[in-house]
């Protein structure tokens, strides 16, 4: 029988050490930006490629109906790469790179709120739809990984995983999701159900 064990235990150490040396001063910063689009009633906007784009539809999930139904208002955020009709359109009409930019022309406010997650901080559709975002005085959320790429360099708030390993760097995107998801419903149940 094969015997997996170490192989299991040297992953998980290695996402133990990561995960002590993430930066929660830039985490604090990026949720208070979260709940502070929350209370005015901005829309949120999430958006990813690959197991991104999976992380970018959970925290719609999580928060629309998990933190919604437990604080007693609603979270309004939409996943941009959910509508797969529209996605493929845009890609096929138009191009890959415009699959989020285009969906957000003429629907995303200066007083909304991007949440943008690329691995590597550098996907074209994601970058893109940023520069747009900061077109019109919208602020960013970077959800990032490795050295951060430019979306972490373009980013207001940064919620970044400093590891060059993808699926580490994903993990730990999910454990952003529920760590907010949980924190947010205990936090913010009292303040506005009073």
């Amino acid at each position: 029988m094969v015997n997996y064990k170490k192989a299991m235990e040297a992953y998980i150490e290695k996402e133990i050490v990561v995960l002590k040396k993430l930066d929660l001063d830039e985490l604090n910063l990026a949720m208070v930006a979260i709940t502070d689009a929350f209370h005015r009633d901005a829309k949120i906007y999430t958006m990813g490629n690959g197991g991104s784009a999976a992380t970018a539809s959970h925290m719609v999930c999580d928060f629309n109906k998990g933190v919604s139904s437990v604080v007693g208002k609603k979270f309004r955020l939409q996943c941009l790469n959910d509508n797969v009709p529209s996605v493929m359109a845009i890609a096929n009409d138009m191009s890959y790179d415009e699959v989020f930019s285009y969906q957000l022309q003429g629907v995303l406010e200066p007083g909304d709120l991007l949440v943008a997650i690329s691995g590597s901080g550098n996907s074209k559709n994601i970058i893109k739809a940023v520069e747009y975002a900061k077109t019109i005085g919208c602020k960013v959320v970077g959800i990032t990984g490795y050295s951060g790429g430019i979306l972490m360099q373009m980013a207001d708030y940064k919620m970044h995983v400093a590891v060059d390993d993808m699926q580490i760097v994903e993990d730990i995107h999910m454990i952003f999701d529920h760590m907010m998801m949980r924190v947010f419903c205990d936090n913010l149940k009292n303040k506005i159900r009073g």
